[in-house]
């Protein structure tokens, strides 16, 4: 086991006051993030395991996501969410023991052959749940980004994003194209059009939810902050792991709709206004992280999932069917797979 994480572990039972051999802890696979994460099976005096989160604060940037990691996650389980319990802590050595969830994911599910129709129904509404109540309290003072999902998010971390990391850095095509910001532009005045303000988790998509107890549990909300409502919807439904097919994609929204009516119903409208452009700010972002980690952090796994990722990017530009997109789909028309 990787030293940092063990002398996490260790620090972590020293304080519960020992008891787990070393064949009873268990590094888990990573994904996207420089986190690790250990499970302990069981601890001293016959109690039940728990997952540790590793992240040792070595510059500030870590040090900012750690805090946003226990502040954003006790505040969303004391209003009810369903994410982990946090059982303890050390800031200063940079891990967090919380609830173990287990290995079921919503996308693990689903390749299963599970029918994703009233999985991601119940989802949804857990969601919409978690996005009012958490916005009741939340002090944007932890946010480990930007407080808010606003015009320099969607420009620079999603649109020039995508244009940095997929366009050149994946692609190798030139960003020197008339009308490329303009089209950008337009997809984030769409986004933003509402001007919402409830609680985003900001990577809602189905490796991020488990099953656990028979129903669904969010993880990796560390990049939680204020934001409009059908961004987290949008990241559920395009999300291309699950590749879920345009009807069921419907229902969904749909289901959500219908429960926003009879929780919130002046906010329904302005939901159903900027979903469509939220889809494609989070198409764009979802495309550049997805470049990002495969060709410079190494990370290959999320290659595989590129071509789903453009072909949905295209199909909701071509909806759109607005003129000011046509740079930005004559670009993609130079794109082969």
């Amino acid at each position: 086991m990787e030293s940092f994480v063990e002398s996490a572990v260790m620090a972590f039972l020293d304080r519960q006051g020992g008891g787990v051999d070393s064949d009873r802890f268990v590094l888990l696979k990573g994904d996207g993030s420089d986190r690790r994460f250990c499970r302990l099976r069981s601890l001293a005096g016959g109690r039940s395991g728990c997952v540790i989160m590793v992240n040792p604060p070595a510059d500030e940037a870590a040090r900012i996501e750690n805090r946003a990691y226990v502040e954003i996650g006790r505040h969303l389980y004391a209003q009810g969410a369903p994410v982990p319990e946090i059982f303890d802590l050390d800031l200063e050595m940079g891990w967090v023991a919380l609830e173990d969830l287990g290995d079921v994911s919503l996308h693990g599910m689903v390749l299963a052959g599970a029918a994703p129709l009233p999985l991601y129904c119940e989802v949804a509404e857990r969601l919409l749940d978690m996005q009012l109540g958490g916005a009741q309290g939340f002090q944007t003072t932890w946010c480990c980004q930007t407080p808010f999902y606003d015009r320099h998010v969607a420009s620079s971390y999603e649109a020039e994003y995508f244009a940095r990391a997929f366009l050149q850095g994946y692609l190798g095509l030139s960003l020197d194209r008339p009308g490329l910001k303009g089209a950008f532009d337009r997809i984030a005045s769409g986004a933003l059009q509402s001007g919402e303000r409830f609680f985003l988790h900001r990577d809602f998509q189905s490796r991020n939810i488990m099953w656990s107890g028979d129903r669904p549990r969010f993880i990796d909300w560390q990049g939680g902050r204020i934001g409009p409502l059908g961004y987290d919807l949008a990241s559920l439904l395009i999300d291309p792991y699950a590749a879920l097919p345009e009807a069921v994609q419907f229902d969904v929204y749909a289901h959500y709709l219908k429960r926003l009516d009879h929780l919130r119903p002046k906010a329904v409208a302005g939901v159903a206004a900027a979903y469509p452009w939220l889809a494609l700010q989070r198409n764009l972002q979802i495309l550049g992280a997805f470049s990002f980690l495969s060709k410079t952090k190494g990370k290959h796994f999320f290659e595989a999932y590129i071509p789903a990722a453009l072909a949905s990017l295209r199909q909701r530009l071509a909806v759109q069917d607005d003129p000011s997109l046509q740079p930005l789909q004559d670009c993609l028309k130079e794109i082969t797979f």
